[in-house]
């Protein structure tokens, strides 16, 4: 963790707490090649004190220092934004307008109380002018990411399986795309492959998070050559005949760790990874959270299986400790298999006192969701809280008629507690524990 000048932090915090009692959170985004990042050193007095006297008689005394005014910064993550078709129609407008705002409303209290924000972007905003499709080969509008945008969103996960869908030209008009909104760190993917060393960073109160994302590949056993370098591949690849290695980990990537832990004070990273359908980690996400977490990551996130997996801390021989969301499922999707329509959204508490940030885990875990369509036609109805779904509304899923599924409310409260555990966390709790009324 890099180290911070206490002097500084504690007037920092104080200025924050002591002058008006409320604050909005400072928060900057920035990608760097940079070397560490210097700390600012208080220095005193060189002056010689060789052949002197002091008289320290009258000499005031020295004041205590003023208490650390501990505080909060909080993150929550959401799982796979997959733009189906009956997703994509359901923002069309009575004028023939695109809005997808109505798909995060559901969870704007969120949002609204989070200060780092994480959404998975699974399909491509390829452009427009390509039309829209979906499954395989997936371009979804650029609406959707202005929804993502003007929601709160400040971070939005690109490194997906589904990156190259509209080739390099697409992926690259989507990292485009978002320089429209300098205030949204986008990762994963590069307009500018000379870019595809940087790490993005985002400070918030003064401390500063990397946030990494990669993807196992695109949807290739041979990575398009054209690709190298645009989008962050999470797998290693033969450099001779660019072939995917699915069971090796890109050394780029504790590579780029390492970096960001001379950057940062927390390093989060997002793996696009594990099997579709499985509610259990595979061997090799086990095994690359530990190599993650042996490198210096403290935070994993991963996406990808479209159900959701467990959360756990994970302990490397070196000492280093990271917690692990193994996957977050989907966040908005018309699947057909009613566990999809279980999801978690992370969240996450970092404590900051006078010796840095560090997770607090009991105001950190995962509120269960469940994604809610209808059917005749396929259109997404609402995004709902597990603790606020009801029988009834899971007897009128879509799902039903669409995917031919008997889903009830105890199926998806079994699987929460199944899978999730301890984990879960509820409304009245996190936000009765995590944040002062200024929020």
């Amino acid at each position: 963790m890099k180290s911070i000048n206490k002097t500084l932090l504690v007037l920092f915090a104080t200025t924050l707490f002591l002058t008006s009692g409320c604050y909005s959170k400072n928060i900057e985004n920035v990608v760097t090649t940079g070397d560490k990042l210097s700390d600012t050193k208080t220095s005193g007095s060189t002056a010689s004190s060789q052949n002197s006297f002091v008289d320290t008689t009258d000499t005031e005394p020295v004041p205590e220092s003023e208490a650390f005014p501990e505080y909060d910064i909080t993150l929550m993550a959401v799982g796979d934004n997959l733009m189906h078709m009956g997703v994509v129609y359901s923002g069309k407008q009575a004028d023939g307008s695109l809005d997808y705002s109505f798909l995060y409303e559901g969870i704007s209290e969120f949002l609204e109380n989070a200060d780092i924000k994480i959404i998975n972007q699974e399909t491509i905003l390829g452009g427009n002018e390509r039309g829209f499709s979906g499954f395989p080969y997936f371009n979804s509008p650029t609406e959707v990411g202005d929804s993502i945008a003007n929601a709160g969103f400040n971070v939005v996960l690109h490194a997906s399986n589904h990156a190259a869908d509209q080739g390099v030209e697409g992926l690259i008009a989507c990292a485009d795309f978002w320089d429209k909104y300098p205030d949204v760190l986008m990762t994963g993917i590069y307009a500018d492959k000379e870019k595809a060393g940087e790490i993005p960073l985002l400070t918030v109160d003064g401390i500063t998070f990397a946030i990494l994302n990669y993807t196992y590949g695109p949807n290739m056993e041979t990575l398009p050559k054209s690709l190298e370098g645009h989008l962050n591949l999470l797998c290693n690849y033969n450099a001779n005949t660019y072939q995917m290695d699915f069971t090796t980990l890109h050394p780029q990537v504790l590579t780029d760790i390492q970096k960001a832990k001379e950057l940062a004070d927390i390093v989060i990273v997002c793996p696009h990874w594990g099997t579709e359908y499985v509610t259990k980690p595979s061997s090799y996400e086990q095994e690359f959270a530990l190599q993650m977490t042996e490198a210096g990551a403290d935070l994993i996130i991963g996406t990808h299986p479209h159900v959701v997996q467990p959360v756990e801390w994970i302990s490397a021989k070196n000492g280093n400790r990271a917690l692990c969301f193994y996957s977050l499922g989907n966040y908005v999707s018309t699947q057909k298999g009613g566990i999809s329509m279980l999801e978690a959204l992370a969240w996450v508490t970092f404590h900051v006192d006078e010796d840095g940030a560090s997770i607090l885990e009991d105001k950190t875990g995962v509120i269960p969701l469940v994604c809610h369509y209808t059917s005749s036609p396929v259109r997404i109805k609402n995004i709902y809280l597990l603790e606020d779904y009801t029988a009834d509304l899971a007897s009128s899923h879509g799902i039903h008629s669409y995917g031919g599924v008997n889903l009830a409310l105890e199926d998806l409260t079994g699987w929460s507690e199944e899978i999730l555990g301890n984990w879960v966390l509820t409304r009245e709790v996190l936000f009765n524990q995590s944040h002062s009324e200024c929020r």
